[in-house]
Order: C-alpha cells, then sequence, then structure tokens
C-alpha cells in the first residue's frame, strides 16, 4: 500500500485504483480514472484544523472532489469498493456545496481496510482536534490516554518503544517469546477465522503468530515509530501479511472497520503495572471486543513474600556513607546523608534473587483484565497477612507477577517467579530501611498501595508490622512497624552488580534459552518456593 505521512502538513495519501463520481446535480457519472497509467490520489488533511479528503488524478493534479470528512459517511459495496457520500464542492468553480456520493474502487482488500481506517481516524481527528460551534467558536478535546499522562513521559515512552534493539531484548526473552507463541497455536480454534487485534504491537510478531495460527485479520495497533518497522517485517512475511493491518496510532483514539473476536498483547510491565499499558488494553477491550470474547493473556497475578537479605540491605545502606564525609574539599557533606539514605531507599530493587530468601508462604492479588474496569487500576491497594516460618530480620516485600491465557484448548502460564526461568522482567523488591524481627510463627500485615501516576508508573507505598507473638499475643497489639515510599518508574536495576549468592552447579552462566528446552506449568501444578528453614531443634544431639 502506498501510504505517504508528511507531519507538518497533517496530509496521508492513498493510491486508489479508480473513482467514480455521482452527483444529484447530473444525471450522468464520470470516472477520474481513464487507464492504469493515471493513478488516483485520494488525500486526507487538516485544513485550519479541519479535516478534509480530496480526490486526485495524481499528487500534483488541480482536478479534485472534495470532500468534507465532518459530514462524509463511508459504506462499503463490496471487499475492495466503496461509496462515500457527503457534501462536497468543485475545486475552483465558486458553486455552492451540493450532495455529491464518490464510488472507490481499491487495488485490494487490504487497501480498502485501511482506507476504512483512516477515514474514521481523520473523522475522529477532527472532532479531537477542534469543532467549529455555531458562534465561532471552537471546542478541543484531548483524548483519555492525553488526559491521564504527561506528555514528555509518552514523548520518552515512545521514543524508547520506537527502536529495534529494545523490541530485540523483548523478543530475546524467549520465555516470554515462547510462552506467547506456545499460548497462539496450542489455541488455534480460538485464533481461526477470527479477527484479532493487537494491541501494541511493537514488532508485530504476534500479530504474526495470530497469523500463523489462522486468524481470518489481525488489525495491529502501534502508536510508536516501530509502526513503520512493523508493516516492513510483516510485508517480508506476505503469506500472513496478506491478513495483517498496521495501524499507526493509540487505542483510546483508532477507529477499526469491524469488532474482534480476541485480543491479544503484551501490557505487563515490571510488577505488572508499570507504564499503565494495562488501562489500554483493557480500553482496547471496552471498544473493540466482541461480548465473550477472549482476551490473550485473561488473568495477571501479583504475588508477594517477606524477604529477608542482610547482603542486600547492607549494599543499599552503604550507598549513602558517601554524604557521610566532613571534609570533601573543605566541604561538610553530612547534611544530606539522611536524604540520600532515604533515597535510596525509595528506588525499588529489580533483580532475580534466590527464592529461599522468602520467609513466609506468598499470597497473591488477581487482575481479572476480562472484567476489571481501567479506573480500578488507578489505585490498587493490597492487604498484606503473613505467617513468618523462621526467626529472623524481614527486609521488606519481594514481588513478582505471572499471566493466564485462557485458551479453549490449553491453558498457559507466563511467571516471572523467583526459581523460574529469568525473564526480562525479573523480580521486584522493596526493601525497609528499618528491618523487622520476627519469629517463626510470628504473623506479618501490613499493605501494598500503588497509586497511578502521569508518568506512567506508580508511587508505591508499603507498610509492614510484626504483631506481638507468643502467649498472650491476642490481647497484644502491633509490636513493631516500618514503612517505605516508592517510586515505580526510578528503579534499582541491580543486575549487573555482583551476586551474593552461590550458583548451581547445573546453572551455567550466558547458555542460550530455546523455546522447546522450556517445559511451562500450570500455575496449580508449580511449586512453592523454597523459604528459609529453620535450624535443626536439638543441636546437642547432632553433634555427639
Amino acid at each position: 500500500m502506498e501510504i505517504q505521512k508528511q507531519s507538518k502538513q497533517q496530509q496521508q495519501e492513498f493510491a486508489l485504483a479508480s473513482i467514480t463520481e455521482l452527483t444529484s446535480s447530473s444525471s450522468t457519472s464520470s470516472s477520474c480514472s481513464d487507464s492504469q497509467s493515471v493513478p488516483v490520489i485520494a488525500r486526507f488533511s487538516a485544513d485550519n484544523g479541519v479535516a478534509g479528503l480530496r480526490f486526485n488524478r495524481d499528487s500534483e493534479s488541480t482536478d479534485s472532489i472534495s470532500v468534507d470528512v465532518r459530514t462524509a459517511q463511508l459504506f462499503k459495496l463490496g471487499p475492495s469498493q466503496s461509496v462515500c457520500i457527503a457534501e462536497a464542492s468543485g475545486a475552483g468553480t465558486g458553486k455552492e456545496k451540493y450532495s455529491t456520493g464518490v464510488t472507490v474502487q481499491f487495488r485490494n482488500e487490504e487497501e480498502s481496510r485501511a482506507f476504512h481506517c483512516a477515514f474514521e481516524q481523520w473523522k475522529k481527528k477532527d472532532t479531537v482536534q477542534g469543532t467549529s460551534m455555531p458562534n465561532g467558536a471552537v471546542t478541543s478535546c484531548k483524548s483519555k490516554f492525553e488526559d491521564k499522562i504527561e506528555p514528555s513521559s509518552a514523548k520518552m515512552y515512545f521514543h524508547y518503544y520506537g527502536q529495534l534493539l529494545h523490541q530485540q531484548n523483548m523478543m530475546q526473552d524467549y520465555v516470554r517469546t515462547g510462552t506467547y507463541y506456545a499460548a497462539v497455536i496450542e489455541n488455534r480454534a480460538d485464533f481461526f477465522g477470527r479477527v484479532v487485534v493487537d494491541v501494541g504491537a511493537g514488532s508485530g510478531i504476534l500479530s504474526l503468530f495470530a497469523a500463523q495460527a489462522g486468524a481470518k485479520h489481525v488489525y495491529a495497533v502501534e502508536a510508536s515509530e516501530m509502526a513503520e518497522y512493523a508493516r516492513k517485517l510483516i510485508a517480508g512475511n506476505p503469506s500472513l501479511g496478506e491478513r495483517i493491518t498496521v495501524i499507526k496510532g493509540k487505542v483510546e483514539e483508532v477507529e477499526l472497520p469491524e469488532k474482534a473476536d480476541i485480543l491479544i498483547s503484551e501490557p505487563m510491565g515490571t510488577l505488572l503495572v508499570n507504564e499503565r499499558m494495562l488501562e489500554s488494553y483493557v480500553i482496547a477491550r471496552d471498544r473493540f471486543l466482541v461480548p465473550n470474547g477472549k482476551m490473550f493473556p485473561t488473568v495477571g497475578r501479583i504475588h508477594m513474600a517477606p524477604f529477608s537479605d542482610e547482603y542486600l540491605f547492607v549494599e543499599i545502606a552503604n550507598k549513602a556513607l558517601f554524604w557521610q564525609q566532613q571534609n570533601y574539599y573543605g566541604v561538610d557533606l553530612t547534611p544530606l546523608y539522611g536524604s540520600a539514605f532515604g533515597g535510596y531507599f525509595s528506588q525499588p530493587v529489580v533483580d532475580a534473587f534466590d527464592p529461599r530468601l522468602l520467609v513466609a508462604p506468598t499470597i497473591c492479588h488477581v487482575l481479572d483484565f476480562t472484567e476489571i474496569k481501567e479506573e480500578d487500576l488507578y489505585e490498587i491497594v493490597i492487604p498484606l497477612k503473613f505467617i513468618a516460618s523462621v526467626g529472623t530480620r524481614v527486609h521488606g516485600l519481594a514481588c513478582w507477577f505471572d499471566v493466564l491465557f485462557n485458551g479453549s484448548t490449553v491453558q498457559r502460564w507466563l511467571t516471572t517467579a523467583p526459581g523460574a526461568p529469568t525473564t526480562h522482567w525479573y523480580q521486584l523488591r522493596c526493601v525497609l530501611s528499618q528491618p523487622l524481627y520476627v519469629m517463626a510463627g510470628q504473623e506479618i500485615t501490613g499493605q501494598l498501595r500503588m497509586v497511578a501516576h502521569n508518568a506512567q508508573s506508580y508511587t508505591l507505598y508499603l507498610t509492614l508490622s510484626a504483631k506481638m507473638w507468643g502467649p498472650g499475643a491476642e490481647q497484644g497489639g502491633i509490636l513493631q512497624t516500618s514503612s517505605c515510599k516508592l517510586d515505580l518508574k526510578e528503579p534499582y536495576y541491580r543486575m549487573s552488580q555482583p551476586q551474593a549468592y552461590a550458583m548451581a552447579q547445573d546453572q551455567q552462566p550466558h547458555q542460550p534459552i530455546h523455546t522447546q528446552d522450556i517445559h511451562i506449568q500450570a500455575a496449580d501444578d508449580l511449586e512453592e518456593p523454597e523459604l528459609i528453614q529453620p535450624p535443626p531443634q536439638n543441636l546437642d544431639g547432632q553433634l555427639q
């Protein structure tokens, strides 16, 4: 498809096979294409904030038919033929507006779909950018995405995901990519002959998987410049690409020519919710999915457990020692020590840790993507309650997530749990600046509160408390409490740091993981991470 975009003039062009004008002012029809050697161009443009559509013999021709997109309607006559009905004016004639119909013949069905998508987008763009009111005023409104997200954050976000090296980083996560592939291919019955929408398509790899599974058509929606790379990749796989249409835009703003039977997306960030793409996934569900349609993934779970890690605690605390210098080139830095100490503990730690550091059985919080409302993701409050399995110092809360692909044939889980094959998400730990002391069997309570902010992430508020333990505990209150506030947007990526845990003998570093080597179990079959074990009760007897 020949599509050219010029951002400064806000134009979008399509090459057509032919057009035929049908007007009420004439009993005859006229064709704007006499032969295949004379191309017909349909050009969308924004003139003074008003979206318009003009049909020309070629990009330089003045012989044209102009259509006001605000009042126009587009109807399908066949797979590659449509008719546009609107009020229009003849270019350069000075005539008053009159009703017109333009029959459009496309070169193929895919270009017909793309034109219909563009028509709806430009029609909506006119509403979003500004609508002329009877009194001459202009009212404007932002999309839902723009209302929630700071422009600078969105710009950096789309720039990041518009680069191939970052797409490669995700695609080379073979646990992630292999699980998606298995979930799609093993559930062909859910995709075969169905319309699929890929939400945040990126490189288009999931769209290609859906096409491999027999999808009737896939609409790959991608807002970043990666959309152009996706078009290139899909065009390079023509047997699949003929059933895929790439649409550049946000799911909050684009229009699709038909509803989807199934959504597929990879909306998960660190701690599942980082980057706030889950909200876009839910919006896509509400806008595009047919009733009782399927979503891949279907459910997400955040898993949590308290942990003990003296090495990590000391490592973070020691970072602030720099600010304890009293004679730094003649300057006393100690006034900033407290702020620096708190700043280092405000960063969630992202790394892969040994599951034996967990000191209590895990709990989880479930997010059902088929039911949850977008507003429910603005603030997530999770009550915490654990029973310590060993007496130790609790340094904070460890978190990870998994998602379920609830297919009709096979249910697949993608997990980021400690001890499982490592993914590019790793795990996350919230470290307390004041650890808690607990005994085996003691109850640990608290709350994890996650509040979304306009930088496409969350502020985390964690509180952990150790209740009185032993005889009379039912009459006792809270013994000790520790809290912290963390910014999920600014984590401490610890993967480049030396690890304090010995590597298992059968675990070789830098070995590529192949999809066929990964056995993904259902979540119910996954073993609970091994916890720190209490010491033997009778040491004297063992030493004899």
